[in-house]
């Protein structure tokens, strides 16, 4: 049955990295007099949606810089289709989906789609097959992707908007490049076993 679940997430990306300055601290016995960049004057985001199907790693897709329900529902429509054309026709038919609890996914048309694209497998609120309550809403993207996509698209500073889509096309680059070697060629991917589509 695991193997027939598409996780799927959505992760931002800031100008600012995922570095918290609250817990940035200078101890010393003189005034170091220092200081901490900020760039509050020009802050941008992407958002990118993956998904995962047993080893096999579905996107990214880099989506709107807000995401509201009709521009997710979108997404389900046309994009999500593209990118599933790669999994086997079996594993298409037999998917459930699972997505979190984030608010535009519940909207009326969001859950009709889901409904009728996925009827009665789809995992999530509102759904015939509820996500457990109080358990936590970890999927595999959370254990391994977000955190090592995030270190390698934040190892450059970045100015810009492009500059910031680059780095997290280069990542995804990196990913594709290293999912299909073995664990012995020291790749900073945690899971070099997955297949890209």
């Amino acid at each position: 049955m695991l193997t027939l679940i598409l996780f799927t997430d959505e992760a931002t990306f800031t100008r600012n990295g995922i570095n918290n300055t609250r817990n940035l601290h200078r101890w010393s016995h003189e005034n170091p007099h220092g200081t901490v960049e900020t760039n509050f004057q020009r802050l941008f985001s992407i958002n990118v949606w993956c998904g995962m199907i047993d080893d096999t790693l579905i996107g990214p897709v880099i989506l709107d810089d807000r995401i509201t329900g009709q521009n997710y529902l979108d997404f389900l429509q046309n994009e999500l289709p593209k990118k599933l054309q790669d999994v086997p026709l079996a594993t298409r038919i037999a998917v459930y989906f699972k997505h979190d609890g984030s608010p535009y996914h519940y909207t009326r048309h969001v859950m009709q789609h889901l409904n009728d694209t996925f009827p009665n497998r789809w995992i999530g609120r509102g759904s015939t097959i509820n996500w457990p309550p109080r358990s936590p809403d970890l999927t595999p993207l959370d254990f391994c992707l977000w955190s090592w996509m995030k270190s390698e698209v934040y190892r450059k500073k970045v100015d810009t908007r492009d500059e910031l889509l680059v780095n997290n096309t280069g990542c995804y680059r990196l990913h594709k490049g290293t999912s299909r070697r073995n664990q012995t060629n020291n790749t900073p991917c945690p899971h070099t076993s997955c297949k890209v589509h």
